[in-house]
């Protein structure tokens, strides 16, 4: 790791950070709830007193009925989101009616910005940024950010819905800017399914790729001018003189920044081919790493590599959360990684030294012809982890004697050393598996208990590298495809990677009535004391069902989303298979109320204040990955004044 200081000064971040600096409480202006991603609000309307009180305020139903994931925001006195379609959808928060919809489809009717299919693909939040001295009646002064599957931002007038056409004029398409306009360095989709993020007068939008290929498109994040779309810089996680011989190492989840030292801080991936790394044996050191870049420049200002030469997929899944927690009687400023290996890594803000001891620990060796894994790997010795790490014969799981013995000889059958055990010809058990553990959207920090509370699941995955029958490289596919920008080189099991002699199979690690090998609760909720690194509570969240059996609450569920906590002392979340909205105590995570949404609320929720009025809001929209009915509604709750 190595380390520079590229801080703005506070007076600077004052002057040209317009709204952003004077969020209110009542708001919820970004995906995290601020900049940092906390996943706060200083709220406590609602409270663990009286949280058995809350009901159904209103319910909005988009009709967009795919992968709803999205965190609305509340700026401006209105409710934003986007839809899996490639909406963005305006809501009146005290009633839910909606003010107005954008969409840039030209073939539809939309605004007739592109003339691209239209894909069903999650979004999980859009952006808001306002000037600092906003004129009355001037268009576009107030603007929402949505980035899409097409390598497009948008920019929208946050009070008509309609475009802002100065917003990527000077290149030739007014309304958007493209990630299409530059250099990916490989082949493949450019896609964002996470929102980009407003610092200063910059919006930073990050881009997805497909990690399959050896050459992939590269991981690259760029920073836009938010009134003309003109590109101010761009950051590549890949060594320049390696570009076309590897690629990814992106960030897909979201992105989280300090506004008064003027830096953005992403979780990125691993670097392509994603499961064999025999072609990229050099060094990525912006790979699986959180990464600290200074948002005037877009150079990097420190960062630390969680996963060194990653083969294992365990891409870091969430922004870091920059909160002060308190540690050892001080104040701290600190960066916190959670990890798909369910461990966190907690950084000084400043300069990404380590606030709890890391050590490398040797890790198993691949025995694939050709691949080099690292010998160790960096594992914290505190915060304690929030999820099982390790797995036993003994641990297999089963619904029957039958079931049990199936897992206990897949077991055997797979490779299995621990933690890191790399893919291997003969299959390999990872746990956690490559879904986590840890995934976006999964931790909240309440700086009035110090505690961080994170969900996790705890479902492992078996791994095959398949070797190619003529022993061939297969072939990569043309560069700077377009055509299709969604499309994946995925479509099954054996799926190809582009530029090696291997494709790969992966499944859960189940038997085959669908139930995990591994023992439950398959998901929890976890709340770690931040000054002494150790874990304060933890408990089963969500029930499962499959196959028309509902399994007890002590199994957990499969969760996707997260908490939010407030300072009412409360911890609000879904993210389960039971289609429940549930508010625990933040001090012990007993439950105090839960509600039965339409749908499987598989998303992070937010809260705001309107007309005195604290407000709850939940997208809930299922998901196919669970196994849940998709639906399309945005459900808010307040208090009864009964």
């Amino acid at each position: 790791m190595w380390v520079s200081r590229l801080l703005l000064p506070l007076v600077l971040a004052k002057l040209f950070c317009g709204v952003a600096l004077a969020q209110s409480s009542a708001d919820w202006p970004t995906f995290g709830g601020d900049a940092g991603g906390g996943q706060y609000s200083a709220l406590d309307q609602v409270n663990a007193s009286n949280a058995g009180r809350l009901k159904v305020a209103w319910t909005h139903f988009s009709g967009d009925k795919a992968w709803l994931q999205a965190t609305p925001i509340h700026a401006n006195n209105t409710l934003y989101y986007c839809t899996p379609m490639n909406r963005v959808i305006a809501l009146d928060p005290m009633s839910g009616e909606e003010r107005w919809r954008f969409d840039p489809h030209k073939s539809e009717g939309g605004e007739g910005l592109i003339d691209q299919p239209r894909q069903a693909v999650r979004c999980r939040s859009v952006a808001y940024w306002e000037a600092a001295q906003a004129k009355p009646g001037t268009p576009c002064e107030r603007r929402v950010f949505k980035a899409d599957i097409n390598g497009n931002v948008y920019a929208i007038d946050a009070d008509t819905g309609r475009s802002c056409r100065d917003f990527g004029a000077r290149d030739g398409h007014p309304g958007y800017a493209s990630h299409w306009d530059y250099e990916g360095n490989g082949p493949g989709p450019r896609h964002s399914t996470s929102g980009p993020i407003v610092i200063n007068d910059l919006v930073i939008a990050a881009v997805g790729v497909e990690d399959s290929p050896v050459d992939a498109s590269d991981g690259f994040v760029r920073a836009f001018d938010v009134r003309t779309g003109e590109l101010r810089w761009e950051f590549n996680p890949i060594p320049p003189e390696h570009v076309h011989d590897t690629g990814a190492a992106n960030v897909w989840s979201t992105l989280s920044a300090d506004l008064e030292r003027g830096l953005v801080f992403l979780p990125t991936t691993s670097p392509s081919s994603d499961f064999y790394g025999g072609t990229r044996k050099f060094k990525i050191p912006y790979a699986t790493a959180t990464v600290a870049l200074s948002a005037k420049t877009g150079e990097p200002a420190w960062h630390y590599q969680i996963v060194h030469h990653d083969v294992y997929d365990y891409d870091l899944p969430g922004h870091p959360l920059l909160v002060t927690i308190n540690k050892g009687g001080k104040a701290r400023e600190v960066a916190i990684q959670q990890t798909k290996a369910g461990y966190l890594f907690v950084f000084d803000r400043d300069n990404g030294e380590p606030v709890f001891p890391i050590e490398e620990r040797p890790v198993p060796a691949s025995d694939v012809p050709g691949e080099q894994t690292s010998a160790t790997q960096p594992f914290p010795l505190l915060p304690e982890p929030f999820t099982r790490t390790t797995l036993s014969r003994d641990d297999m799981f089963g619904m029957t004697f039958m079931g049990r013995s199936w897992c206990k000889k897949r077991f055997d059958e797979l490779r299995y050393d621990g933690m890191f055990t790399p893919p291997s010809e003969a299959g390999t058990l990872h746990f956690p598996g490559f879904g986590g553990g840890g995934n976006w959207g999964g931790a909240a920090f309440d700086p009035n208990s110090n505690l961080l509370v994170i969900k996790s699941m705890a479902v492992g995955t078996q791994h095959w590298l398949i070797p190619n029958e003529d022993g061939e490289l297969t072939p990569m596919p043309a560069a700077g495809n377009a055509e299709v920008p969604g499309s994946s080189y995925r479509d099954g099991t054996g799926d190809p990677m582009p530029g090696t002699r291997y494709s790969t199979k992966t499944e859960n690690f189940q038997a085959p009535s669908g139930v995990p090998c591994t023992p439950p609760p398959w998901g929890t909720l976890t709340a770690v004391d931040m000054d002494s690194g150790r874990v304060a509570w933890q408990r089963p969240f969500g029930q499962s069902r499959r196959y028309g059996v509902t399994f007890p609450e002590s199994w957990g569920s499969v969760i996707i989303g997260g908490p939010i906590v407030t300072a009412g002392g409360i911890i609000i979340m879904a993210a389960s298979m039971d289609k429940k909205l549930r508010i625990l105590d933040i001090n012990d995570g007993a439950e105090l109320w839960q509600d039965k949404l339409p749908y499987a609320g598989m998303a992070v929720p937010m809260t705001y204040m309107a007309d005195g009025k604290q407000f709850i809001v939940i997208a809930a929209g299922g998901n196919r990955r669970a196994f849940t009915e998709e639906g399309d509604a945005i459900v808010a709750y307040t208090l009864s004044d009964e």
